[in-house]
Order: C-alpha cells, then sequence, then structure tokens
C-alpha cells in the first residue's frame, strides 16, 4: 500500500512539473501558434497581389509593399507603431516581422505583438522568420524590395 501511495505521489508531482513548464512556456509568447505565419504563405500572397497590411518592427525592411516602424524594442518606435494603427481597422489582417535574429532573442516582435493584442486587433500574425530574415526570406528566394 505505501508502494503505491508513493507512485501516486510521484505522477502528481510530475503532472504538476508538466502543467507548471508549459504554463511557463506558454506565458512566455504573446501569440498562438494559429498566429504564426509561414513565410511561403506571404511570399504567395505578395505575388498575387493579395498581400495584408506588413509591418517591418525590425533594423530595416525588405519585404514588399512592408510599412517600416523601426526596431520596437525602443520606446519611440512603439509610439511610431501606436499612431500608425490608429487608422487600421481592428479586423484588418496584419502581419509584423522582425528578423533580426532568432525568435527567442528578438527584442522586437514581443513588445509589437503586445501592443496590437492590447489595441483589440483580432486577425493580426507574425511572420515565422524562426531563424532571421537572411535564412527564412532572402537565402528561399522570397521577393524583396528593390533599392
Amino acid at each position: 500500500m505505501l508502494f503505491a501511495k508513493n507512485i501516486n505521489m510521484k505522477n502528481i508531482l510530475l503532472i504538476l512539473l508538466v502543467v507548471l513548464v508549459n504554463s511557463c512556456t506558454n506565458a512566455q509568447e504573446p501569440w498562438k501558434s494559429s498566429q504564426l505565419m509561414e513565410p511561403s504563405a506571404l511570399a504567395t500572397r505578395i505575388t498575387e497581389n493579395k498581400a495584408p497590411l506588413i509591418v517591418c518592427i525590425g533594423p530595416t525592411a525588405i519585404i514588399p509593399n512592408s510599412v517600416f516602424i523601426g526596431m520596437a524594442s525602443e520606446e519611440d518606435n512603439l509610439g511610431k507603431l501606436r499612431t500608425f494603427l490608429k487608422g487600421v481597422p481592428k479586423d484588418k489582417e496584419i502581419v509584423i516581422y522582425c528578423g533580426c535574429c532568432p525568435f527567442e532573442h528578438c527584442p522586437n516582435v514581443r513588445p509589437a505583438f503586445r501592443l496590437l493584442n492590447s489595441l483589440g486587433f483580432k486577425n493580426h500574425k507574425l511572420l515565422n522568420l524562426s531563424n532571421n530574415i537572411r535564412t527564412d526570406w532572402i537565402n528561399k528566394g522570397y521577393p524583396i524590395k528593390q533599392l
């Protein structure tokens, strides 16, 4: 009987640990997995002239038709993003991107996405540049702005 209680206690502790790790991991990201847009999908939309509103919240805007705001980790640029979004309908499809570095290190995607959440936007996505803009966009031959 004591052995059965120990197994149950171990299982309970394991379940609690898994729940705690999952809640901490999910709490770090302000987006859901359904709010990540694959680069190939956006590239297709651009070439078909069906692109959503594309906003660069990183150091450089290289995706065609994207609006350059600047690095969202800087308070001034976050303010510029807030001002820019004032006239945008809450149901407008918006895709934001940075691409400076892998998501886990990016200082720009979370503040920008949190701002969109807090302003009540309902159809916003983050471009899934999980490595960086060069690896996930340029090297794949997707469209870039002409200089």
